[in-house]
């Protein structure tokens, strides 16, 4: 990690588009501006670290959702094929090429 010294007004660069600037330190609060580009998210670290844990759980499967998709899936159930509502393989087929 690198550590600077800086004081209020004074800036530092990190590459070549994003200025840091500290605007003011009271005690052991310091304010800062970021200026950077739209391309280039900047989030407080606990807001990142909440964003990250969120975007892993929606990511994750849910095992009550899947479960419940396995019995949909399953063969014989309700609305597949062979299955017991509209249109299994009893129903006849329609739309084929001399419909």
């Amino acid at each position: 990690m690198l550590v600077l010294t800086r004081r209020s007004g004074e800036s530092l660069m990190i590459g070549d588009d994003v200025v840091v600037t500290v605007l003011d330190v009271r005690g052991d609060v310091v304010r800062i501006g970021i200026r950077a580009p739209r391309s280039v998210p900047v989030h407080r670290e606990e807001i990142f670290r909440e964003l990250q844990t969120a975007n892993r759980e929606a990511a994750s499967p849910n095992e009550d959702a899947l479960a419940a998709l396995r019995r949909m899936l399953r063969p014989g159930a309700p609305g597949t094929p062979g299955g017991t509502e509209g249109g299994g393989e009893t129903g006849g087929e329609t739309g084929g090429a001399d419909a």
